[in-house]
Order: structure tokens, then C-alpha cells, then sequence
């Protein structure tokens, strides 16, 4: 009997790791649920927003504040210093595939924005609670992505802003939903529509 072996077969299998990304993302079908629970009511922007109602960063962990932490968390190869502030590492930025070497070329963003959270709930929040929010590295609320990426984002909501990979519009989604949901905070109509958009993607 003959027996015929690949050089593929001969190979180990090579699995290709993903990037880090935070916790709590949850499943699609968890966050359709959740979704669907959501308050749908008119953002109230009292004009009263400013980024210091929201203090960042916390000290974390050690000597890690939160932007420390996740540049930690989410880099691969990451080493830092004393104070936390990483020496070397890469970082690759799921909202559009940018990869960088340099903790300056990366953002720590905020999955639902301060402002966006401030006009949907959060101005009714105490101050201790907003800081909470701000450094919330329990849900997938805080991202190490592309710093002018960061920026165009700035405080827009899935309606009007999504990420320029739209292969990410669907862990995007689940991770938006996931933050209001826990955070009890209210969605617009054109907001629920974009998500629900975004998690047939799935």
C-alpha cells in the first residue's frame, strides 16, 4: 500500500493570535437582547458637558493609571518602566488595522464617548460615578487604537461615526450595547437602528 504525504500535513498548525481586546464583550445574541431592553428616548444636551466631569486617569493597578493599564492590556510584547509607562511594545488598532510601536501614536477611546454618555443619563450621575465610568476596565469600554482615528470618532454615536474597518462593525456593536446596557444609559432611534445594522454583520 502506497501512502502519499503533503508537506502540509508534514507542518505543524500555526494558529494566528489575535489582538487583545478588553473584556465583557458579549455574544450577538446577548447583545440583541440587550438592545432591544434599552430606553429609546431624545439625547438631552444641557450644554453643560465638560471632559472634567469625567476624571481620568485613575490609578489602576501598581503603579498603572488606566491609560497605562490598557496600553499594558491590550499592546503584545509590552514592557514598561517603574512607572508603568511602556518602554516597548506594538499596539494594533481593531477600528482600522493600524499597527504602532510608540505608546504616543495610540489613544486609550472610549467606547460610548463622555459626551455621548453626559447627554444619555450621565449628567444625572454623581461625580464619583462618572469617574468610574471614565475607567471602567471591567466592560469593553476603553480601546488602544489609532490616535487620529480617536479623534474623527471624537463624542459621535454608531449613527453617525462607525470604525473604518468594517469587519470590526460587529464586535463594535456588541461592545457599544454591552456599556449602555450595564451603565443603564438611554439610545436615540437613528442609534438603535445603526447598531441593529451593524449586528447583522455578525
Amino acid at each position: 500500500m502506497k501512502y502519499t504525504f503533503t508537506l502540509a500535513a508534514l507542518l505543524p498548525a500555526v494558529t494566528v493570535l489575535a489582538a487583545p481586546t478588553p473584556p465583557g464583550i458579549p455574544t450577538a445574541t446577548a447583545a440583541r437582547t440587550a438592545l432591544a431592553a434599552l430606553t429609546v428616548s431624545t439625547n438631552a444636551d444641557d450644554g453643560l458637558y465638560e471632559r472634567d466631569l469625567f476624571p481620568t486617569w485613575i490609578t489602576i493597578e501598581g503603579t498603572c493609571n488606566t491609560r497605562e493599564y490598557v496600553l499594558k492590556r491590550d499592546g503584545t510584547s509590552v514592557t514598561v518602566g517603574t512607572d508603568c509607562y511602556p518602554t516597548s511594545g506594538t499596539w494594533t488598532s481593531p477600528y482600522d488595522g493600524g499597527k504602532w510601536t510608540a505608546p504616543s501614536d495610540v489613544d486609550i477611546d472610549h467606547m460610548v464617548p463622555l459626551k455621548n454618555a453626559w447627554i444619555s443619563g450621565a449628567n444625572k450621575w454623581t461625580t464619583a460615578k462618572r469617574q468610574q465610568f471614565a475607567n471602567d476596565v471591567t466592560r469593553p469600554q476603553l480601546w488602544a487604537v489609532t490616535d487620529n482615528v480617536n479623534q474623527s470618532k471624537s463624542d459621535k454615536s454608531p449613527d453617525s461615526w462607525k470604525p473604518p474597518l468594517a469587519s470590526f462593525y460587529c464586535v463594535y456593536a456588541r461592545s457599544w450595547i454591552q456599556v449602555k446596557s450595564y451603565w443603564a444609559l438611554s439610545i436615540t432611534t437613528a442609534e438603535k437602528s445603526a447598531l441593529t445594522t451593524m449586528l447583522n454583520t455578525c
